[in-house]
């Protein structure tokens, strides 16, 4: 990893991109495919970071789907909590 005093440079390509070195990829704890959050600060610099790692919403829709049962609507789901806190 670069020293403090050293810092770093990266070439940017003629498509405007930038490849990140191994060590930096190490440094941020991330592999290829990850994402990764930019931060743009007001003195001209960038911050990089590992981007979120918790799963939205959206990638776990049907993880709770029941072959061959019909969903259970709103008002069957509120009557069993209603059943369930009398116990």
């Amino acid at each position: 990893m670069s020293h403090p005093e050293r810092p770093l440079q990266l070439t940017i390509t003629a498509k405007g991109q930038v490849t990140l070195r191994q060590s930096v990829l190490e440094h941020l704890g991330i592999k290829p495919g990850h994402k990764v959050g930019v931060a743009l600060l007001p003195d001209g610099r960038v911050e990089l970071r590992a981007a979120d790692t918790a799963p939205s919403v959206t990638k776990v829709r049907g993880a709770l789907h029941r072959n061959r049962e019909r969903p259970v609507s709103i008002e069957e789901m509120q009557e069993a909590i209603r059943h369930g806190s009398n116990r």
